[in-house]
């Protein structure tokens, strides 16, 4: 499951669990470029629970839409991910590092709190 749900002006929520099919990962993606349409400066926290590897149908409709990604991601200043999985935790801080503009934290589930005074502030 992949949902997305606007939580205010600038600021979106994404929650993942479990594996991603190539249907609910481009619903998933048309959620998020039509919440995000009007971001500025924008928020996310992404809580990732249960995670999966997508299908390959999955992967294929997130590459055929990489150039649109690149765009949306633009519209963002900070992400919070919420895992307990360290190995996601350190890959999402990396890859914070490698997206100019975008900063990157990641909290275990028991820091929500901090994460949300985080990305607050």
């Amino acid at each position: 499951m992949f949902t997305v749900t606007a939580n205010g002006d600038n600021r979106i929520d994404i929650a993942l669990d479990g594996k991603l099919d190539a249907t609910s990962m481009e619903a998933a993606l048309d959620d998020l470029a039509r919440l995000s349409e009007s971001v500025e400066n924008g928020k996310m926290l992404y809580q990732i629970t249960g995670f999966q590897l997508p299908t390959l149908g999955a992967i294929g409709i997130e590459l055929s839409r990489m150039p649109a990604l690149f765009g949306l991601i633009r519209k963002f200043d900070k992400v919070a991910v919420l895992c307990d999985a360290s190995w996601i935790k350190t890959a999402s801080e990396w890859e914070g590092m490698l997206i100019p503009g975008l900063d990157i934290k990641a909290f275990d589930f028991a820091e929500k709190a901090a994460a949300e005074t985080w990305l607050a502030s």
